[in-house]
Protein backbone atom coordinates (compact mmCIF):
# COMPACT_ATOMS: atom_id res chain seq x y z
CA UNK A 1 0.00 0.00 0.00
CA UNK A 2 1.50 3.26 -0.93
CA UNK A 3 1.08 6.33 1.18
CA UNK A 4 0.53 9.53 0.24
CA UNK A 5 0.85 13.18 2.62
CA UNK A 6 -1.47 16.07 1.42
CA UNK A 7 -1.11 19.64 3.14
CA UNK A 8 -3.38 21.74 2.32
CA UNK A 9 -6.68 19.53 3.57
CA UNK A 10 -9.47 21.13 5.12
CA UNK A 11 -11.44 22.40 2.29
CA UNK A 12 -10.97 22.45 -1.79
CA UNK A 13 -8.46 21.03 -3.75
CA UNK A 14 -6.79 19.00 -0.56
CA UNK A 15 -9.83 17.96 0.93
CA UNK A 16 -10.84 15.98 -2.20
CA UNK A 17 -7.47 14.89 -3.40
CA UNK A 18 -7.56 13.14 0.02
CA UNK A 19 -11.10 11.65 -0.01
CA UNK A 20 -10.18 10.25 -4.01
CA UNK A 21 -6.66 8.45 -3.01
CA UNK A 22 -8.44 7.19 0.51
CA UNK A 23 -11.28 5.53 -2.06
CA UNK A 24 -8.48 3.98 -4.14
CA UNK A 25 -7.01 2.02 -1.63
CA UNK A 26 -3.69 4.83 -0.62
CA UNK A 27 -2.73 5.38 3.55
CA UNK A 28 -3.59 8.97 3.29
CA UNK A 29 -1.56 11.50 5.77
CA UNK A 30 -4.16 14.23 5.08
CA UNK A 31 -2.80 17.15 7.25
CA UNK A 32 -4.40 20.88 8.14
CA UNK A 33 -3.46 23.45 10.63
CA UNK A 34 -6.52 22.56 13.14
CA UNK A 35 -7.45 18.83 12.00
CA UNK A 36 -11.21 18.29 11.84
CA UNK A 37 -11.93 14.31 12.03
CA UNK A 38 -15.20 15.09 10.75
CA UNK A 39 -14.73 16.30 7.14
CA UNK A 40 -12.82 12.84 5.97
CA UNK A 41 -14.45 9.37 6.14
CA UNK A 42 -13.44 7.19 8.81
CA UNK A 43 -10.93 5.10 8.10
CA UNK A 44 -8.14 2.34 8.71
CA UNK A 45 -5.50 4.05 5.93
CA UNK A 46 -6.32 8.01 7.49
CA UNK A 47 -3.92 9.60 9.19
CA UNK A 48 -4.80 13.22 10.16
CA UNK A 49 -2.45 15.43 11.37
CA UNK A 50 -1.79 19.10 12.23
CA UNK A 51 0.53 21.08 10.62
CA UNK A 52 1.10 24.85 9.48
CA UNK A 53 3.59 24.91 6.52
CA UNK A 54 4.61 28.13 7.85
CA UNK A 55 6.69 26.51 10.95
CA UNK A 56 9.51 24.53 11.11
CA UNK A 57 8.75 22.82 14.12
CA UNK A 58 5.05 22.32 12.82
CA UNK A 59 6.51 20.44 9.64
CA UNK A 60 9.26 18.64 11.57
CA UNK A 61 6.84 16.99 13.70
CA UNK A 62 3.68 16.26 11.08
CA UNK A 63 6.80 14.36 8.77
CA UNK A 64 7.78 12.68 11.27
CA UNK A 65 4.70 11.48 12.94
CA UNK A 66 3.45 10.54 9.25
CA UNK A 67 6.27 8.14 9.32
CA UNK A 68 7.44 6.69 5.15
CA UNK A 69 5.33 8.14 2.53
CA UNK A 70 5.46 7.43 -1.04
CA UNK A 71 4.43 11.01 -2.12
CA UNK A 72 4.38 14.51 -1.25
CA UNK A 73 1.61 16.86 -2.70
CA UNK A 74 2.21 20.48 -1.53
CA UNK A 75 -1.35 21.96 -1.77
CA UNK A 76 -1.53 24.20 1.12
CA UNK A 77 -1.99 27.65 -0.27
CA UNK A 78 -3.14 31.44 0.33
CA UNK A 79 -5.27 33.23 -2.30
CA UNK A 80 -4.86 36.94 -2.88
CA UNK A 81 -6.24 39.63 -5.53
CA UNK A 82 -5.18 43.07 -5.39
CA UNK A 83 -3.24 45.66 -7.18
CA UNK A 84 0.24 45.84 -5.73
CA UNK A 85 -0.60 49.08 -4.00
CA UNK A 86 -3.48 47.91 -1.97
CA UNK A 87 -1.21 44.77 -1.12
CA UNK A 88 0.88 45.58 2.49
CA UNK A 89 4.20 44.01 2.36
CA UNK A 90 3.20 41.85 5.53
CA UNK A 91 0.70 40.10 3.68
CA UNK A 92 2.86 39.85 0.52
CA UNK A 93 5.39 38.42 2.85
CA UNK A 94 2.72 35.76 4.39
CA UNK A 95 1.55 34.70 0.94
CA UNK A 96 5.32 33.86 -0.06
CA UNK A 97 5.96 32.40 3.24
CA UNK A 98 3.09 29.37 3.00
CA UNK A 99 3.10 29.64 -0.82
CA UNK A 100 6.73 29.34 -1.50
CA UNK A 101 8.62 28.74 1.41
CA UNK A 102 6.04 26.80 3.14
CA UNK A 103 6.65 24.47 -0.55
CA UNK A 104 10.29 24.61 -0.10
CA UNK A 105 10.46 23.85 3.82
CA UNK A 106 7.85 20.91 3.04
CA UNK A 107 10.34 19.48 0.55
CA UNK A 108 13.51 19.55 2.72
CA UNK A 109 11.39 17.46 5.17
CA UNK A 110 10.78 14.71 3.23
CA UNK A 111 14.03 14.32 0.97
CA UNK A 112 15.66 12.40 3.83
CA UNK A 113 13.90 9.77 3.68
CA UNK A 114 13.06 9.43 -0.29
CA UNK A 115 17.09 10.31 -0.67
CA UNK A 116 17.89 6.90 1.95
CA UNK A 117 15.01 4.66 -0.64
CA UNK A 118 16.18 5.98 -3.47
CA UNK A 119 12.77 6.78 -4.72
CA UNK A 120 9.99 9.24 -3.84
CA UNK A 121 7.95 11.81 -5.53
CA UNK A 122 6.62 15.86 -5.13
CA UNK A 123 3.93 16.87 -6.54
CA UNK A 124 3.47 20.87 -6.01
CA UNK A 125 0.22 22.63 -6.70
CA UNK A 126 0.54 25.60 -8.14
CA UNK A 127 -2.05 28.06 -10.83
CA UNK A 128 -2.66 28.90 -14.13
CA UNK A 129 -2.01 31.87 -13.95
CA UNK A 130 2.05 31.27 -14.52
CA UNK A 131 0.81 30.06 -18.01
CA UNK A 132 -1.33 33.37 -18.82
CA UNK A 133 -0.75 36.37 -16.32
CA UNK A 134 -3.50 38.13 -15.38
CA UNK A 135 -3.94 41.70 -13.35
CA UNK A 136 -4.62 42.10 -9.60
CA UNK A 137 -2.54 38.81 -9.27
CA UNK A 138 0.73 39.87 -9.28
CA UNK A 139 1.74 38.80 -5.95
CA UNK A 140 0.39 35.64 -5.75
CA UNK A 141 1.58 34.87 -8.98
CA UNK A 142 4.86 35.72 -8.51
CA UNK A 143 4.43 33.72 -5.62
CA UNK A 144 3.38 30.18 -7.72
CA UNK A 145 5.85 31.17 -10.62
CA UNK A 146 8.82 30.72 -7.85
CA UNK A 147 7.28 27.51 -7.07
CA UNK A 148 7.20 26.14 -10.99
CA UNK A 149 11.09 27.96 -11.06
CA UNK A 150 11.87 25.61 -7.89
CA UNK A 151 10.21 22.70 -9.01
CA UNK A 152 11.67 22.48 -12.63
CA UNK A 153 15.38 23.24 -11.01
CA UNK A 154 14.81 20.88 -8.27
CA UNK A 155 13.93 18.02 -10.62
CA UNK A 156 17.31 18.31 -11.92
CA UNK A 157 19.04 17.99 -8.85
CA UNK A 158 16.88 15.17 -7.09
CA UNK A 159 16.89 12.93 -10.60
CA UNK A 160 20.22 11.04 -10.22
CA UNK A 161 18.75 10.63 -6.51
CA UNK A 162 15.64 8.44 -7.89
CA UNK A 163 13.28 11.00 -6.82
CA UNK A 164 10.36 12.79 -9.13
CA UNK A 165 9.38 16.23 -9.02
CA UNK A 166 5.97 17.26 -10.73
CA UNK A 167 3.88 20.54 -10.55
CA UNK A 168 -0.13 20.43 -11.30
CA UNK A 169 -1.51 24.03 -12.47
CA UNK A 170 -5.03 24.29 -11.90
CA UNK A 171 -7.50 26.81 -13.46
CA UNK A 172 -10.01 29.40 -11.52
CA UNK A 173 -12.00 26.90 -9.40
CA UNK A 174 -14.97 30.07 -8.55
CA UNK A 175 -16.91 26.48 -6.69
CA UNK A 176 -14.12 26.16 -4.02
CA UNK A 177 -13.51 28.22 -0.94
CA UNK A 178 -10.24 29.60 -2.34
CA UNK A 179 -11.58 32.41 -4.20
CA UNK A 180 -14.02 33.30 -1.08
CA UNK A 181 -10.70 33.06 0.92
CA UNK A 182 -9.13 35.08 -1.06
CA UNK A 183 -12.21 38.14 -1.28
CA UNK A 184 -12.17 37.78 2.52
CA UNK A 185 -8.49 38.81 3.34
CA UNK A 186 -9.14 41.39 0.60
CA UNK A 187 -11.78 43.08 2.78
CA UNK A 188 -10.26 42.98 5.86
CA UNK A 189 -6.80 44.44 4.13
CA UNK A 190 -9.35 47.43 3.13
CA UNK A 191 -10.18 46.31 -0.19
CA UNK A 192 -8.93 47.88 -3.68
CA UNK A 193 -7.37 51.27 -3.79
CA UNK A 194 -9.55 54.06 -4.76
CA UNK A 195 -7.03 54.44 -8.19
CA UNK A 196 -7.74 50.79 -9.13
CA UNK A 197 -11.46 50.44 -7.79
CA UNK A 198 -13.11 50.69 -11.01
CA UNK A 199 -10.85 48.62 -13.22
CA UNK A 200 -10.54 45.95 -10.05
CA UNK A 201 -14.31 45.68 -9.97
CA UNK A 202 -14.44 44.97 -14.00
CA UNK A 203 -11.52 42.70 -13.55
CA UNK A 204 -13.72 41.05 -10.61
CA UNK A 205 -17.07 40.92 -12.99
CA UNK A 206 -15.92 39.69 -15.39
CA UNK A 207 -14.12 36.29 -13.96
CA UNK A 208 -17.72 35.67 -12.54
CA UNK A 209 -19.14 35.64 -16.23
CA UNK A 210 -21.61 32.86 -16.81
CA UNK A 211 -19.83 30.10 -19.12
CA UNK A 212 -16.57 31.34 -19.15
CA UNK A 213 -14.21 28.37 -18.75
CA UNK A 214 -13.53 27.39 -15.43
CA UNK A 215 -11.80 24.70 -13.82
CA UNK A 216 -13.60 21.48 -11.38
CA UNK A 217 -12.04 20.26 -8.27
CA UNK A 218 -12.51 17.04 -9.61
CA UNK A 219 -9.97 18.40 -12.56
CA UNK A 220 -7.39 18.95 -10.16
CA UNK A 221 -8.11 16.05 -8.47
CA UNK A 222 -7.68 13.87 -11.33
CA UNK A 223 -4.38 15.65 -12.37
CA UNK A 224 -3.19 14.61 -8.98
CA UNK A 225 -3.92 11.56 -9.29
CA UNK A 226 -2.24 10.98 -12.51
CA UNK A 227 0.64 12.78 -11.31
CA UNK A 228 0.97 9.83 -8.57
CA UNK A 229 0.24 7.13 -10.95
CA UNK A 230 1.41 7.42 -14.55
CA UNK A 231 4.86 7.83 -15.16
CA UNK A 232 4.74 8.66 -18.35
CA UNK A 233 2.57 11.52 -16.80
CA UNK A 234 4.88 15.19 -18.12
CA UNK A 235 6.24 17.45 -15.76
CA UNK A 236 3.95 19.96 -15.76
CA UNK A 237 0.14 19.01 -15.49
CA UNK A 238 -2.11 21.80 -16.29
CA UNK A 239 -6.20 20.85 -14.66
CA UNK A 240 -9.53 22.28 -15.44
CA UNK A 241 -11.00 24.03 -19.03
CA UNK A 242 -9.42 27.25 -18.55
CA UNK A 243 -6.00 25.72 -17.75
CA UNK A 244 -5.38 23.41 -20.32
CA UNK A 245 -6.70 26.40 -23.13
CA UNK A 246 -4.34 27.96 -22.42
CA UNK A 247 -1.69 24.90 -23.78
CA UNK A 248 -3.48 25.83 -27.26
Amino acid sequence: MKTVLITGCSSGFGLDTARHFLEQGWKVVATMRSPKPELLPASDNLVLLPLDVTNDESVHDAVGAAGPIDVLVNNAGIGWLNALEGTPIDVARSIFETNTIGTMRMVRAVLPQFRERKAGLIINVTSSVTMKPLPLLSVYTASKAAVNAFTESLALELAPLGIAVKIVLPGAAPDTSFGSNAMALLTANGGFPEAYSDFANSVVSAMRTPGAPKTLSSDVVDAIWRAATDPSAPMRIPAGADALALED
